[in-house]
Order: C-alpha cells, then sequence, then structure tokens
C-alpha cells in the first residue's frame, strides 16, 4: 500500500543511514522499524503488572525529635537565611 508520510528531518536521515547500514532501502528500513515499535507497544500493553516495591534502607537512629521535623527544618532555613544576609553585609 502506497501512502504519504511526512516525516522529521532529523529522524529521516537516522532511517537513511539506518538503511545504508543494513543494506536496506528506505521503504524497508521505515516498515522494519514501524514493526518494532509497534510489537514493543504490543508486548508492554500485556506485560503482567507486577506490583511496585519501595526499596527501603535503614538510616539508623536519628539525631534529633523527629517529632518537632518541621520546626526543626523551619530553624535551618532562618540560620541559612540570617547567614546569606550577613555575606551580602
Amino acid at each position: 500500500m502506497r501512502t504519504t508520510l511526512r516525516i522529521d528531518d532529523d529522524l529521516l536521515r537516522t532511517l537513511k543511514q539506518w538503511a545504508v547500514k543494513e543494506n536496506l532501502s528506505l521503504c524497508e528500513m521505515v516498515n522494519r522499524t514501524l514493526r518494532h515499535g509497534l510489537h514493543s507497544t504490543q508486548r508492554s500493553r500485556t506485560k503482567k503488572n507486577h506490583k511496585f516495591r519501595q526499596r527501603v534502607f535503614d538510616m539508623g537512629v536519628p539525631k534529633f525529635n523527629v517529632t518537632k521535623a518541621l520546626a526543626y527544618a523551619g530553624e535551618l532555613e532562618d540560620q541559612e537565611t540570617l547567614r546569606k544576609l550577613a555575606l551580602h553585609k
């Protein structure tokens, strides 16, 4: 079947380079690339969904009361702001 496609210039250059390397016509290269893309998309849809599992790491005992983490973060931010102000004077 014949059809007209609008292919971005960079993609066309790449397809032509691959076609030369593979000793194929541009038409054959486009068909091969489309088939590969369609098959990989199909496989990813039919692939069994695995359950996401978050990797966790032991970070040791906290060095401050984590129930007051927001207050501590605010203090650190205030200290950093004061430090920056002092550098500009």
